[in-house]
């Protein structure tokens, strides 16, 4: 149910269990876990899910990919899934590989967000209320009050034992090292055959590459004729809208070479790639979720995943009547791994192309997708490293942990 400031007085205080600010993917995956209580556990919590009034400080749309086994909980939002991947070098060598029984799969944020209404419209105990948020106190008794304003203008005060926050932090929180993956997505329609709807080019490195940095295509068929095609860089800086049209226009007509085409639809985006620490706790009932908890791969940008995994563990802690702190969404090595990545990227010491076509290449794909979730074991990480470029790897692996962690200035 949503609520509005109508016939709501300026001084009232909604009260519930859990108060869940922000309703991207963390906020809408926390909140369709909650509803449902386990056999033998306490009865579901009353749950609040606030999102921005229609406006500015609402996410554009957005496409989630991530790779998963066998059914998903959000299958019937998926846009389409397949289980080949390809990588190019950059004079257009390919791999490719068959990753069966795993499938990548394509998540629109219009698609997640109906499948997720339509199921919390049937709970009860969950309510939705479109408000502004401003700030998030902890109480003298140890609850947090949530308040914001409406679309009117109108108060919004929300309460609850549990918060969880999806919101950025106002400032990032201290890095060694910070790269930002900015990309510019067409979906397209060509007047003939174009694509193998078989097949996600993951990294096609056929790009005019930055000065820092690399930069690929990465091209999601739905069809012979249909597609998603973005360009992508891994770099200090995003670049206009112009720039990014073209490197497209580059990409799609001289590089793939689809012929006429029309463009459907645009999304663009950054995503921090940063070995900083991200809190698990912001107060003593005040959790970060999400791109804000950390859920962020820094080394790939993959934030899907690892926001279900985080959902998970919150709603079992919430069932079993512990204090649900959301856990680190990935493992420490694979955190140190990815901050020796990004100082390596950063700093030219190994080729970015090279690298990551290589990784594909030498590493079985079942494995190399395991090590890029975080689960591999200490002797399969050591085995992933042997095939990139060893001496500038250790080189950095020394230097990591000497570096001082600085917070960016604020903006001017």
């Amino acid at each position: 149910m949503l609520e509005t400031g109508a016939g709501r007085r300026a001084d009232a205080v909604l009260q519930a269990d859990i108060v869940i600010v922000g309703a991207g993917a963390a906020g809408l995956s926390l909140a369709h876990r909650l509803p449902t209580a386990a056999p033998g556990h306490r009865a579901a919590p009353s749950v609040v899910l606030v999102e921005p009034p229609a406006g500015p400080l609402r996410a554009p749309r957005r496409t989630w990919c991530f790779w998963e086994t066998g059914a998903g909980r959000f299958d019937p939002a998926v846009t389409a899934s397949w289980e080949w991947l390809r990588v190019r070098d950059r004079h257009g060598a390919a791999v490719r590989r068959h990753i069966a029984p795993v499938r990548y799969k394509m998540i629109r944020s219009d698609d997640f967000e109906a499948l997720v209404t339509g199921d919390l419209g049937k709970a009860p105990g969950v309510r939705r209320v479109e408000a502004a948020v401003d700030t998030v106190a902890v109480l003298p008794d140890g609850t947090a009050e949530v308040r914001g304003t409406d679309a009117a203008g109108v108060p919004v005060r929300l309460r609850g034992r549990w918060v969880f926050d999806s919101r950025p932090p106002p400032r990032p929180p201290a890095a060694r090292t910070r790269l930002l993956q900015h990309f510019r997505g067409w979906f397209v329609r060509t007047s003939r055959p174009a694509f193998d709807p078989e097949v996600v080019d993951l990294m096609d490195f056929r790009t005019p590459q930055p000065a820092r940095g690399l930069s690929f295509g990465y091209v999601l068929p739905t069809g012979r004729r249909t597609a998603l095609v973005e360009y992508t860089e891994f770099g200090p800086a995003p670049l206009t809208a112009d720039a990014y049209d073209a490197a497209l226009e580059h990409y799609t007509r001289r590089v793939l070479g689809i012929g006429d085409a029309r463009v459907l639809s645009t999304e663009q985006g950054v995503i921090p790639m940063t070995d900083a620490v991200f809190p698990r706790r912001i107060a003593r009932s005040v959790f970060p979720i999400g791109a804000a908890g950390g859920a962020t791969r820094a080394a790939t940008g993959y934030t899907f995943s690892a926001v279900q995994r985080q959902s998970d563990a919150v709603a079992r802690a919430v069932r079993a009547g512990r204090a649900p702190v959301p856990p680190p969404p990935h493992p420490a090595r694979a955190r140190m791994m990815d901050a020796v990545l990004l100082r390596a990227l950063d700093t030219g010491r190994i080729d970015g192309p090279d690298f990551f076509f290589r990784l594909f290449a030498r590493v079985p794909v079942r494995l190399l997708l395991r090590f890029l979730d975080g689960e591999t074991r200490l002797y399969e990480d050591l085995s992933v490293g042997v095939r990139t470029p060893v001496l500038p790897m250790l080189r950095t692996a020394a230097e990591v942990p000497w570096l001082p962690r600085r917070v960016r200035p604020p903006a001017p």
